[in-house]
């Protein structure tokens, strides 16, 4: 064998190798992940997705004496880039001046000595990391954290708060998950005269009729907003240092899609589409960083969050992270807890418990006349008109008797059998699912 013969025969090696070494990880990949597909030609197009992220992930990360940070393939390492953009980011397009914005200026509750570091978590100040799924509501997100956040400092409990609420009854400005602004979240509640807990009125991950009954449940209130002046980062420290802030970034980078740990430093554009949680800042070897919440679910990042470099020596900060940032106002207590809802009424002769959602299981001529309840609140009917599925993993599968996440063929933490759930025909019976 000559030379050259010998050449391509060690490259046709090597490249059936690593595409061996890309075919095992893409397995592995998705069977942490719970991902199936639904024909072979689908995975294997999503191999040849996965294969191409694979590799923009390591030459990163190979480079990592260079780097700050790192990359891993995550939950989205069998999406191309526009694949990623389109479904998981969501701030509405607004122009981040001064010009318009509300009660911009110095924040009310100003800390004048900023401590060194901060970080809300550590105070109980922050619920845990939520997920968005592919619905474009970040903006819902950010505005409930900072929310969540204020309610604990003023009132001393940790609430978790309604995303879904805001989706399906905020509508005069912001469009559920086709996007929105924080401000225009804050003014609804002001408006609203509070807002409902996760639990009362959980979230979905797509809109849905607005639940007038859940939107008159005040359980949280706020008395304000304030924006935070665009690109003054030292107010923006003054903020944070007072109460977890929400603000825009550009989540849009291919980097911050597979971003795992360290400080991130970009390259990244302020073209703002994406909303986040500010609920802390602190430094490491020099090094200044903001700590961010965001609502990828605790799988992406580092559990959820990613620290951003602060100080940057741009006035627009990484990724724009100061020039659209705002948080609520609160002073007052928040009003009595509302008595939890009766008996829920499927119609005038038919009802479930509380608690229970009704579920059609007959129906002519558009009219439903045989009623069974599912014994989970806001549970999805599955259109066999068998079975339900709890308003966390809302997606009826009945092809493999699984109930999934938003989305998702199946999630990363995999999915529930429908045998698990229960619906009764009356008070005295009760079917299993299946």
């Amino acid at each position: 064998m000559n030379a050259l013969g010998f050449f391509l025969l060690l490259l046709l090696t090597l490249t059936h190798s690593c595409a061996s070494v890309t075919q095992v990880l893409f397995e592995a990949w998705c069977n942490e992940h719970g991902k199936t597909y639904s024909s072979e030609e689908e995975k294997q197009q999503r191999l040849k997705i996965f294969e191409d992220n694979y590799a923009f992930v390591t030459r990163h990360n190979d480079k990592m004496g260079n780097s700050s940070f790192s990359l891993s393939l995550n939950a989205f390492a069998d999406l191309t880039h526009h694949e990623f953009r389109a479904s998981y980011l969501g701030l509405a397009a607004a122009a981040p001046t001064d010009s318009g914005r509300r009660n911009v200026g110095e924040p009310r509750y100003v800390v004048r000595d900023v401590p060194a570091s901060i970080d809300w978590r550590q105070k109980g100040s922050v619920t845990a990391v939520k997920d968005q799924g592919s619905c474009g509501a970040c903006w819902a997100f950010s505005a409930t954290g900072a929310i969540e956040g204020i309610n604990k400092i003023v009132t001393g409990s940790l609430v978790s708060l309604s995303e879904q609420e805001l989706i399906d009854c905020d509508q005069s400005y912001n469009e559920g998950c086709g996007g929105g602004l924080m401000d225009y979240a804050y003014q609804f509640v002001i408006e609203n005269h509070g807002i409902d807990t996760e639990e009362d009125y959980p979230y979905r991950g797509q809109a849905r009729a607005c639940n007038k009954q859940l939107l008159k449940r005040h359980v949280v209130t706020i008395d304000g907003y304030t924006d935070v002046p665009t690109n003054n980062e030292k107010l923006l420290l003054q903020a944070v240092a007072a109460q977890p802030v929400s603000v825009g970034i550009c989540g849009s980078e291919r980097a911050f899609q597979f971003y795992s740990k360290g400080i991130f430093t970009g390259p990244c554009s302020t073209s703002l589409d994406h909303a986040v949680l500010i609920v802390g800042y602190g430094s490491e070897k020099g090094v200044d960083y903001w700590i961010v919440k965001n609502s990828w679910g605790r799988h992406w990042g580092m559990n959820g969050y990613i620290y951003m470099v602060r100080n940057s020596g741009n006035s627009q900060g990484l990724c724009g992270i100061n020039m659209l940032a705002s948080y609520p106002i609160k002073t007052r207590p928040n009003p009595p807890t509302p008595p939890p809802p009766g008996p829920v009424t499927c119609d005038l002769f038919s009802y479930c418990s509380t608690g229970e959602t009704c579920c059609c299981t007959r129906r002519f001529l558009g009219i439903c006349f045989s009623w069974k309840c599912c014994a989970s609140n806001s549970a999805v009917c599955c259109k066999d008109r068998r079975h339900c599925c709890p308003s966390n993993y809302p997606v009826c599968d009945t092809k493999t008797n699984m109930c999934l996440k938003i989305m998702w063929d199946s999630s990363m933490d995999g999915g529930l059998s429908l045998n698990q759930g229960q619906m009764k025909g009356s008070p005295s019976f009760t079917e299993k699912f299946g």
